[in-house]
């Protein structure tokens, strides 16, 4: 009786542990990236469990029968719904690129909707950047209302964010929320240091986040986030190549095994006989990556960026060879060679639900040394003979950024606090050249003289503290408030005498700014909602600016108040949102050159100006396969005060600031055939004045662009047509007092590609 009622007992076990083996394992990744996607939403059918993925992506559900079906959703990405087919599964969702309730990042430095962030930020996705194919960043952000990144060739750029076209550094750059380069040291150009081929998606702030970020975040902020390693095996690479002599390899590698994730890629891109002559450049980017998951709780993430850059450098035309098409260069040896290395380390730990803390060391290493063309000038009496120079900046910096969020359960308030270092000795070298000059024009070399023009050292300190609240007294709106604190301290050591170009004496300078931002947000419901934002940003006076000259100038940071009112809607039963903001920015103490009495030049604090826009995005899908985008700004720049060398520009607008700047595109990829995508884009830069004096208009251009691409298996080919038109076009012109310079656009530019993507199928999870 005994082992009747044993035996009974172990099948009752064994019938009961059977009728819970009905389990279903697997991860949820990015479709493009291959990163795991953390926290999305797995539900099975017909039981109606549901649970979430951890960490890396995995999620397991058990059942008392037979599962047939997963739901999986993730915010800012089509949910799925697909038949529970071998085990483990591997899920790839497709990021929705039309959603207007994406995540973003770069609005408080951690994860949030973008529906809880009253700021204009867009969000580049993944899938804009695989199906763009963009071998130059402007072809991905001028596709963001009320920007416009203007293509100087060879990946050379400046850009215009609520501001005129120019070369200030009034935007911040970011990879991963660290600026690309240390603050006070000349940035316009940053972006060259950019590796394309590691990037995840980027965020673009308009307007200013220096309660934030710090200085220089002006017009705007741009983030580019770098891919983290993929929970599965996958490898890629692809060539390119366009009739303009363009040619370009990317490359990769991820997987992670364990507790450890590890990323590896870049590319390399040269250009060789493009449209104007002594126009190559050479460009190797790599990144490595390493995520090491330590708990639950925390996670250590470590990269590395390195690039190598070199670049013929020429300068701009004369409307008489710009309109006649002759692309020759007067200018054979100038150039401009960057290397940069930049290290972070970041630590992120979660305490409990309410506590979470991150702290990140990183370092950067960077020389820009260039021979430029723009410091070429003719020699009075002598048509044979200019002069120029030949210089280096570099810099080394060290820092930390350590940050803690608390959340609070009265009134679902949250606090971040956080405080930054960044030290970054730079130094500057510029020496005389003496160059030879033809008799039709041609700079045709030059020799390197003794005499040096500039040779100095830097100590550039920069330290903050900021912390951001957030409240809501009631349900649906939310109150957002921040405040920060820079101090930025400049030790200047003159290794010249006061006799040199730059003879000013040594010195100290210090500066230090608070940069408050008041905000909020109302969720009407159904994805439809408004915020309003008060913000001030600042931009200290950069190196060059204070220390060129034989004397050091007292300046102080300019400042710029924005005010903003925007909000999001969705219509068409969900398939269409609209996204629109307008503004009105004040800057005042901007810093401009002056002359003096004596004739020599001076920077100084003088002027203010303002500037108003209107920005939207319209996004819409009339059908599952059709998705059209139309986004454009209409935006006015004018000087309220600015005198310069005497002349009175006050109530002028400001010069190559177009009033309109739009950008369409409607893409179609087939239900019938998976895969092919189709699309066309439109691209529309409006008339702007060429000078202060507003004597002279361009009239700006219109562009169009097509792609077709075509994946199957992993195997991906493609074929994009850049001015489709042929227009001939200046990305930007500048009027001076010998003349105007324009800036040649691309012309018709067909570039193909071949690629290939490997990814371990699930049962290698």
């Amino acid at each position: 009786m005994q082992r009747y009622f044993a035996c009974l007992m172990l099948c009752m076990t064994l019938a009961r542990y059977a009728h819970a083996q009905h389990t279903v394992q697997g991860r949820v990744i990015n479709a493009y990236t291959k990163e795991a996607l953390v926290g999305a939403t797995v539900q099975s059918q017909p039981s109606a469990l549901a649970t979430s993925t951890d960490q890396a992506g995995r999620f397991t559900l058990s059942a008392s029968q037979p599962q047939e079906t997963l739901a999986v959703s993730y915010l800012g990405y089509f949910p799925q719904q697909l038949p529970v087919q071998g085990q483990p599964l591997v899920v790839a969702l497709v990021p929705a690129a039309s959603q207007i309730n994406q995540v973003v990042v770069s609005a408080s430095r951690e994860a949030q909707s973008r529906t809880e962030a009253p700021v204009a930020i867009s969000s580049i996705s993944a899938q804009v950047l695989h199906d763009t194919k963009a071998t130059t960043l402007d072809q991905v952000l001028n596709k963001v209302s009320g920007v416009y990144m203007v293509n100087l060739g060879n990946e050379q750029h400046t850009m215009a964010i609520r501001q005129p076209i120019g070369y200030k550094s009034l935007f911040l750059y970011l990879e991963d929320g660290i600026p690309i380069r240390a603050s006070g040291d000349f940035n316009h150009n940053a972006l060259i240091e950019i590796n394309q081929a590691a990037l995840k998606n980027i965020e673009v702030i308009r307007g200013p986040a220096s309660s934030l970020y710090g200085s220089e975040a002006i017009g705007g902020a741009v983030n580019f986030i770098t891919l983290a390693p993929s929970p599965v095996l996958s490898a890629k690479v692809q060539l390119e190549a366009s009739n303009q002599g363009y040619r370009r390899t990317d490359f990769s590698v991820s997987n992670t095994l364990g507790k450890v994730g590890v990323y590896a890629g870049g590319y390399y891109a040269a250009q060789r006989d493009g449209l104007i002559s002594h126009s190559d450049f050479d460009k190797l980017a790599f990144t490595l990556r390493t995520d090491y998951q330590i708990s639950a709780r925390s996670k250590l993430t470590t990269s590395a960026t390195w690039v190598d850059y070199t670049t013929d450098q020429t300068g701009g035309l004369d409307s008489t060879r710009f309109f006649k098409k002759e692309y020759s260069s007067p200018h054979t040896f100038t150039y401009r060679q960057v290397e940069a290395l930049r290290i972070r380390s970041t630590l992120a730990h979660s305490w409990d639900a309410q506590n979470q803390t991150q702290a990140t060391l990183f370092f950067r290493q960077n020389a820009i040394g260039q021979n430029p063309f723009y410091a070429i000038a003719n020699v009075s009496g002598n048509p044979r003979k200019a002069k120029g120079e030949i210089n280096e900046d570099a810099f080394t910096s060290y820092g930390i950024i350590a940050q803690h969020r608390k959340q609070v359960s009265f009134l679902n308030a949250s606090l971040i606090a956080g405080i930054s270092a960044d030290y970054s000795p730079a130094t500057y070298t510029a020496r005389f050249l003496d160059i030879d000059r033809s008799e039709g024009g041609t700079y045709t070399g030059y020799t390197a003289k003794d005499s040096l023009l500039t040779h100095y050292a830097v100590d550039l300190l920069n330290t903050a503290v900021y912390t951001q609240a957030d409240i809501s007294p009631v349900e649906r709106l939310k109150l957002v408030a921040a405040l920060r604190y820079d101090r930025l301290d400049y030790a200047f050591d003159n290794y010249l005498p006061p006799s040199s170009f730059t003879g000013a004496p040594d010195k100290t300078d210090g500066y230090h700014q608070f940069s408050p931002k008041l905000g909020l947000t109302y969720d009407f419901g159904k994805s439809n909602g408004l915020y309003a934002n008060y913000s001030v940003g600042f931009a200290p006076p950069q190196i060059t600016e204070l220390y060129r000259g034989v004397q050091a100038p007292t300046l102080q940071p300019s400042d710029y108040r924005s005010y903003e009112l925007g909000g999001w809607w969705s219509f068409w039963q969900q398939k269409a949102y609209l996204d629109l903001s307008v503004y009105q920015m004040d800057g005042t103490n901007e810093i401009i050159s002056v002359r003096l009495a004596d004739g020599t030049y001076q920077n100084q604090n003088a002027g203010r100006t303002r500037h108003r826009g209107l920005e939207f995005t319209l996004q819409a899908s009339p059908v599952e396969a059709l998705t059209l985008r139309v986004g454009g700004t209409y935006a006015r720049h004018w000087f309220r005060h600015f005198v310069e060398r005497g002349q009175d520009y006050s109530g002028h607008e400001m010069a190559t600031a177009p009033r309109y700047i739009g950008n369409t595109e409607i893409t179609y990829k087939p239900l019938f055939l998976p895969g092919l995508r189709l699309s066309a884009e439109w691209q529309r830069v409006g008339r702007y004045y060429m000078d202060p004096a507003n004597s002279e208009t361009y009239q700006g251009y219109h562009l169009f662009h097509a792609r077709m691409g075509y994946a199957f298996h992993g195997v991906e080919a493609w074929v994009n047509v850049i001015n489709l038109t042929n227009e001939l076009y200046a990305t930007t012109v500048d009027k001076f007092a010998y003349g105007k310079s324009y800036r040649q656009g691309v012309p018709r530019t067909f570039t193909v590609g071949l690629g290939y993507q490997f990814t371990a199928n699930g049962k290698q999870l």
